[in-house]
Formats: C-alpha cells, structure tokens, sequence
C-alpha cells in the first residue's frame, strides 16, 4: 500500500514558481494600480482647476477678452500635434508585447518629438501674451487661464523627460518586464494628457471664443 501511494505522490506533477515569473507578474499589478491611483488624484487636480477657471472665466476687470488674445488655428495645431503624438505612442504598444526594441524606440522618439513641439508652441503662445500685457496679474480670468494650460504644459513636460529617460533605458537594457511595465504606465500618463488638453481646449479656447 505505501509503495502505490509513493509511486502515485512521484508521478504527480510538481508546479514551480520561479522567481523571474513572479517578479513579473507580482510587481506588475500593485504598480498598475497604484498608477491608475496617481493618475485619479491628478485627475482631482485639474478638475479644481477646471471648476476655478469656470467661476472666474468672464472675470476681465477691463483686461483683454478671449477673442482679443486667443490664436485659434495656433492652438488648432498645437492640439493636433498632441492627438497625433498619442497615435504614435499608441503605435509602439504592439511593438513593445512583441519584443522589438528598434520599432519600440522609433515610435517613442516620434512621440518625444511631436511633445516637443506642442510645449515649444505653448511657449511661444504664452510669450505672446506677455508682450501684448496679457500676464496672469492683468485679471482673474487670465490667472486661471495661466494656471490651468501652464499645469498641463508642466506635465507634459514630465512625459517627455520619461520618454528620454525610457529611450536610454530601452536602448540598454532592452524591453525587460521592467521597462514594459513603465511604459504601459508612460502610455497611460501620456493617454491621460490628452483627455485633458482635449478639455481645455474645448472648454477654454473654443468657448471662450465663441461666447
């Protein structure tokens, strides 16, 4: 009877959990959710700075109105450049589950240039308004208005110091469960981003010009 039952116990199979397989998909999953915890605050964030611009957006104080200062078809474009950068990075996300580091690099550097440039524009934008005396202590409406688009510039301007910083790690390390990991979590933060600029530009130029 006990040699059936230590031939039986021999032939069951024996399940291991090695340490790269649980390094990958334990860590995985708390930083996943942890981020989209992070990416819920800011959301908190720029909802107050949505609801601060919506109380003081018609509060002039004799200063320059929407229509006088906004440049529509510039911001037109810097908005273009930022959806577009979205579909670049959205672009890399296969390349990143199959492994391939070259396409994988390729796509972010697009990304990390369309960035660039939208940032580079709002720049150019905010220096405008600086030289026709449109500064953030002209009204209330303009304090807000510098708030929200400068926070969101900041941003975006974090992610394009990730995307460098994932282009170095890739290029030398590779497309490790590491470095996969960071970049669902650059594609959700980048993702994000839009949504957001896709509000202000909604709800802070468009409207603004139009009303």
């Amino acid at each position: 009877m006990s040699d059936a039952i230590t031939e039986t116990a021999a032939a069951a199979p024996v399940w291991h959990v090695t340490e790269e397989h649980s390094h990958e998909h334990g860590g995985s999953g708390p930083t996943i959710l942890g981020f989209w915890i992070y990416l819920m605050s800011d959301a908190l964030i720029f909802a107050s700075l949505f609801a601060m611009f919506g109380v003081v957006s018609t509060s002039f104080a004799g200063g320059p109105q929407p229509r006088d200062i906004f440049d529509l078809p510039l911001v037109a474009l810097n908005t273009a450049f930022l959806l577009a950068s979205s579909i670049t990075f959205g672009a890399a996300i296969p390349h990143i589950e199959q492994g391939r580091v070259g396409p994988t690099r390729a796509w972010l550097a697009i990304t990390g240039l369309l960035g660039a440039a939208f940032v580079g524009i709002e720049l150019y934008e905010f220096a405008h308004l600086f030289a026709e005396g449109a500064t953030p202590q002209r009204s209330a409406f303009l304090s807000a208005f510098y708030t929200l688009v400068g926070t969101h510039g900041a941003h975006v301007t974090v992610g394009l110091i990730w995307i460098t910083v994932m282009l170095v790690q890739v290029g030398q390390r590779g497309l490790i469960p590491e470095n996969r990991r960071r970049l669902m979590c650059l594609s959700m933060f980048w993702h994000f981003l839009d949504i957001i600029w896709i509000g202000v530009f909604t709800f802070v130029y468009l409207f603004g010009v139009i009303r």
